[in-house]
């Protein structure tokens, strides 16, 4: 896999998410994500994106979706976004702001099971 280096612009861009988390983004991440016991980094530059979530050893991504997403040209934006970073080896969870307020327990255990089912098998 061919590595580029990132641009600064980038890097200062991810800082400053990581700085100014909206709600929903701060709940999952303080509530679960940050607990959780396998290491999971927030606002992560891969390739030419940023994710806001990234569980590096179950190669998945969780992204918490604003209601911007939902317009036609940012779906289709996402669906291109989310082939390129399937073609890295991660698995997409998205999330709507919505279903961090009003189902968060179901986020969080789809997350979980997710995890465990995308970590490497133990062999022996």
């Amino acid at each position: 896999m061919l590595i580029h280096p990132i641009s600064p612009q980038l890097r200062t861009f991810a800082r400053q998410m990581r700085s100014h988390m909206t709600p929903e983004e701060r709940h999952l991440w303080f509530d679960m994500l940050r607990p959780y016991p396998l290491h999971i980094r927030r606002q992560v530059i891969l390739g030419n994106h940023i994710v806001d979530f990234c569980c590096e050893k179950a190669r998945l991504i969780i992204e918490i979706d604003g209601s911007q997403h939902y317009e036609p040209e940012k779906k289709r934006k996402d669906l291109e976004r989310t082939k390129e970073l399937e073609n890295l080896g991660y698995q997409v969870l998205r999330f709507s702001n919505r279903d961090i307020h009003q189902h968060f327990d179901a986020v969080g255990e789809m997350i979980h099971q997710t995890i465990q089912r995308r970590l490497p098998k133990k062999k022996g």
